[in-house]
């Protein structure tokens, strides 16, 4: 692989083949998302606050420093523990000084990559790779080809598809050559994990092959890889030595914990009294705990179910989520019959494991939910907690976090005898950011699993002042109970439209966490222009949050019976969100458990003539970028920014944009210079270091992407000319090549 210096490109929005009964593109959102509009709440949307928020002039004025000085009256670190997610996994003590060093690059459209000058960046990890059996380390089986004529099985032994969020956990021992790295897969692009022709091609319409569905259903999931760096080389390679490696895919058996287990709604034929599920779909961004495991996040879960034509596919735990009659992805509900059994072939199929695929459709069948699989669409939408350290340990749901299309769940600053802080955004257009406080008290010796169990979750309220409150989503708090007798009296005080008439409360804490959204319609929280990504300051504490875009805002158009609100007016200058922004902001007090915290903006992305900084500057030649999505926070302070821009964006601002990008910014002056950029047609994302900081870990999604339609996205990255046209997401090694920290 040759690298570029000044040179780059990325992509998010999903292409999917158009099918018969599984239509996937009609129903998609149309800038990067998977889902249709579900909000049909009348809560003020972000957009008329930011708007009021702009006109007082509390937003891009001065630098940070005067910021934090008049909105974050508290000291930014004397009371904050040291990070045990990060210190515990030999990181040295950051500087939080937050200062770039390198030269920025230009915009660059080509099909390699590019980076700073005086930095290498290396492909590692391809999908398909093998990880498990006789094949780790053979050339031969790490080919686009192997990749694309590999059997089912096989793939389960393989690095998964379209890599997202990741973490780096270290070996004690060598912490910053050896550890064990844990990737997201979020989905698969199924005209590049088959041949293009011959008998393995994608069947994209109608009955599925079998082994088809299972080699779709094995590259989903998370892969668990160790790595190790050769002294000789100084290459990292895949190792097995410590037999860490393991595939989680979308048919792994997992756990419930928190209010939902045992519930009905998660009771179904493999799991009757409602304690356990299969698999995890659709997993975008990440975490980590300060116990040192993994947490994998199901965002947009919702397509992969049909939930038939019955009178059970309007309930509200579908609807809101927008689960449909027929799936609109990748036809998994739907397998071909086996002429020998005369029953749909399932080859995974067990006494333990009943109707892999067809758990797919959640079509009521039997007598009660325990003889089908109506509640299926239930088992998704969580956060998945791995122990990389654990091979045989089981991944456990944690129900008390919500149900949404989770984008990342990021722990705040650990205190000392305080309650811990887990913070998310749910990625779709007007939808919320939450955060999840813990019941149990944060004590380095005694944290576990167990502070994931019980706890409150709060939905996010900003006001025009650059204040905002956390709303409580607890069956038990009198506030949010009062909420919910007002709209059970009235819904359309909520919803206008009529959409959720029959709107009747809800009978426990389960049932308000398989509902989170319609939980946090009623309590008022504020819609957003799809939040993702969000990253905690290590010294500050300060909270950042991505919000990609959202064209909808403002629009004059109708969903269903509702009108999308038109707030756009002098006061709000971006009715329809293009290019998106990121938010900031710091609890009072520092305290994770605050209920109130001030907000600014940190940058409103775009061209240089529709975009803002901290300062109050356009943004100019060296750092414009538009949806931004992956953020992350390293431990000397400086904020790493991935840019996600859908296929569609990606073909109409090649020339301006270029591809999907990295950016480092300063958060204490603004300042911001782009670092990366990516090969065609691919959406840069995931983050991951080693603890001295010297190498850096990214991911490229989906190279060359919707390249059938526009063929202007079309790669070829990693394997060069010789791939056949088909690009492989890959993870990138980053170094400086001074062997200095990355960033300086």
């Amino acid at each position: 692989m040759t690298n570029r210096n000044h040179q780059g490109r990325p992509s998010c929005e999903e292409a999917l083949p158009a099918e018969t009964r599984h239509d996937a593109q009609s129903l998609l959102s149309v800038d990067g998302g998977d889902e249709p509009p579900t909000n049909f709440s009348n809560n003020r949307p972000f957009g008329a606050v930011i708007g009021q928020y702009y006109s007082r002039r509390q937003v891009l004025q001065g630098s940070l420093q005067a910021a934090v000085a008049g909105l974050f009256a508290a000291g930014p670190g004397a009371a904050l523990a040291a990070s045990p997610g990060r210190s515990a996994q030999g990181r040295a003590r950051p500087g939080f000084e937050g200062e770039l060093g390198f030269e920025a690059i230009p915009v660059y459209n080509g099909d390699e990559v590019s980076v700073a000058p005086g930095y290498s960046a290396e492909a590692f990890l391809v999908v398909g790779e093998p990880i498990l059996g006789p094949d780790v380390g053979n050339p031969a089986a790490n080919t686009v080809e192997a990749f694309e004529n590999c059997s089912g099985a096989e793939m389960e032994q393989r690095i998964g598809s379209h890599h997202d969020g990741m973490t780096y956990f270290p070996f004690g021992s060598d912490p910053n050559n050896h550890g064990v790295i844990c990737i997201n897969h979020e989905y698969i692009d199924a005209r590049k994990l088959f041949p293009a022709s011959g008998p393995n091609a994608w069947v994209s319409s109608g009955t599925r092959p079998a082994d088809q569905i299972r080699k779709g259903i094995a590259a989903h999931g998370v892969s668990v890889v160790e790595i190790k760096r050769d002294k000789a080389t100084g290459k990292w390679q895949i190792t097995t030595e410590s037999g860490l490696n393991r595939r989680i895919t979308a048919e792994t058996p997992m756990v419930f914990s928190g209010p939902v287990r045992g519930s009905d709604l998660v009771r179904t034929k493999y799991s009757p009294d409602g304690t356990m599920t299969r698999g995890t779909i659709n997993n975008c961004a990440n975490g980590f705990t300060p116990w040192g495991t993994y947490l994998t996040c199901e965002e947009n879960w919702a397509s992969y179910f049909a939930a038939g034509t019955q009178q059970d596919a309007a309930r509200r735990e579908l609807r809101r989520y927008g689960v449909t009659a027929n799936s609109r992805r990748y036809g998994w509900d739907n397998p071909e019959i086996n002429p020998l059994t005369g029953l749909p072939d399932e080859p995974t199929a067990s006494p333990t494991n009943p109707d892999p695929y067809r758990r797919f459709d959640a079509t009521p069948t039997g007598f009660d939910a325990t003889e089908d699989y109506r509640n299926e669409p239930n088992c998704q939408g969580w956060n998945v907690e791995i122990d990389p350290f654990n091979p045989d340990s089981t991944p456990v749901k944690h129900t008390a976090l919500g149900r949404y299309a989770h984008e990342g769940c990021v722990v705040g600053v650990p205190q000392e005898g305080q309650p811990l802080a887990f913070y998310s955004g749910d990625d779709a257009q007007s939808q919320y950011m939450y955060k999840f406080v813990t019941a149990g008290r944060y004590s380095r010796r005694t944290a576990g699993s167990h502070l994931l169990e019980t706890g409150t979750l709060y939905a996010a309220k900003f006001n025009d002042d650059g204040t905002g409150e956390w709303l409580a989503l607890d069956i038990n708090d009198v506030r949010f109970r009062a909420a919910v007798d007002r709209a059970v009296a009235d819904p359309r005080s909520v919803w206008p439209g009529g959409q959720y008439d029959d709107f009747d409360g809800f009978r426990d804490q389960a049932d308000v966490l398989v509902n989170t959204r319609l939980a946090a319609d009623v309590a008022g929280a504020t819609p957003m222009d799809r939040p993702e990504w969000a990253t905690v300051h290590p010294s500050t504490g300060e909270v950042y949050f991505s919000c990609t875009n959202n064209s909808n805002r403002g629009r004059d158009t109708t969903t269903n019976t509702r009108p999308i609100p038109a707030e756009a007016d002098a006061a709000n200058p971006r009715p329809a969100s293009a290019f998106g922004h990121i938010i900031r902001f710091r609890e009072r007090g520092n305290r994770s458990a605050a209920t109130r915290f001030n907000w600014e903006i940190f940058v409103l992305s775009g061209p240089q003539d529709d975009s803002l900084d901290l300062q109050g500057r356009p943004l100019d030649d060296t750092n414009i970028h538009a949806s931004a999505d992956g953020l992350w926070l390293d431990d000397r302070g400086i904020l790493w920014i991935e840019t996600d821009m859908g296929s569609g964006q990606q073909e109409a601002e090649i020339n301006r944009f270029g591809n999907n990008q990295m950016l480092a910014a300063n958060p204490y002056t603004g300042e911001i210079r782009r670092f990366f950029v990516g090969c065609r047609g691919q959406e840069v994302t995931g983050w991951a270091d080693t603890p001295d900081g010297r190498t850096v870990f990214v991911n490229l999604q989906h190279p060359g992407e919707a390249s059938e339609s526009r063929p202007v996205l079309a790669s070829t990255f990693p394997d060069g000319p010789g791939s056949g046209g088909r690009g492989r997401s890959c993870t990138i090694v980053i170094t400086k090549n001074d062997g200095g920290v990355v960033g300086t």
